[in-house]
């Protein structure tokens, strides 16, 4: 696996990932703006990805820029061999991989993400599921709709904790402040089309996560993380 080295300065306090992204001038610019990560989806979706093209977008990408891979019931092994092949630093199984097959995936690639609708019964049983991010969506991923963040509340005391699901600039904010997550993630909010990213959106909607993040009060306890000693240093196994 390709490893992150990455030493953000202190009022950057929150994770930003731009999915969905389909060109590698869509890659740029949601670096450009501040993005942490950005994601390419392998599933079938209007913004499906074949790895090849993946691959050349990855070796454009800044040395810091975490690259995800978007699979849905894909085979364990499939997922494992495409995130070496193209030097993903993660994978984000956003499916309903079983909690095996997570595991199987997460001890081959050390950062992977397991995605669940919010209020999935399931969720309650992350820690078995061997993954290192929790990331909640609505009940259609891509479609743009939000879920009720109530569903979310209770879920802060995970150390990477990633919200997604209909945020967009104007929204995102107040999901930062309310539920404290450790990133946020977004597509179609940041779109003029689906796949095309709108630059004045993606702009706005890293800005309005920043300035939320910095406005938090400071956490007295902050929640450990048992994968990492530091949540944005991506460390060779």
């Amino acid at each position: 696996m390709t490893t992150v080295d990455a030493n953000p300065e202190d009022e950057r306090r929150i994770f930003v990932k731009v999915c969905g992204v389909t060109t590698e001038a869509d890659a740029l610019l949601a670096v450009a703006m501040g993005a942490d990560a950005v994601g390419f989806i392998f599933a079938p979706s209007p913004r499906q990805m074949a790895p090849r093209a993946v691959a050349e977008i990855v070796r454009r990408l800044p040395h810091e820029t975490v690259a995800v891979g978007v699979f849905r019931d894909e085979a364990p092994g499939r997922v494992v061999d495409i995130a070496n092949h193209i030097g993903l630093h993660a994978v984000q199984l956003h499916g309903m991989e079983s909690a095996e097959d997570t595991r199987w995936v997460a001890e081959r690639v050390p950062w992977t993400i397991k995605a669940f609708p919010a209020g999935h019964p399931s969720v309650a049983r992350f820690a078995t599921y061997g993954a290192r991010t929790l990331l909640l969506d609505g009940a259609e991923p891509g479609s743009g709709s939000l879920f009720d963040w109530r569903l979310a509340e209770g879920l802060v005391a995970h150390a990477q904790l990633v919200v997604s699901g209909g945020l967009r600039p104007d929204n995102v904010g107040q999901a930062v402040l309310r539920l404290r997550p450790w990133g946020v993630d977004v597509a179609s909010g940041v779109e003029s089309s689906p796949g095309v990213k709108d630059p004045s959106l993606v702009r706005a909607f890293v800005a309005e996560a920043r300035r939320a993040a910095a406005a938090l009060p400071a956490d007295p306890e902050p929640a450990e993380d048992p994968g990492a000693d530091h949540v944005f240093d991506w460390q060779e196994e």
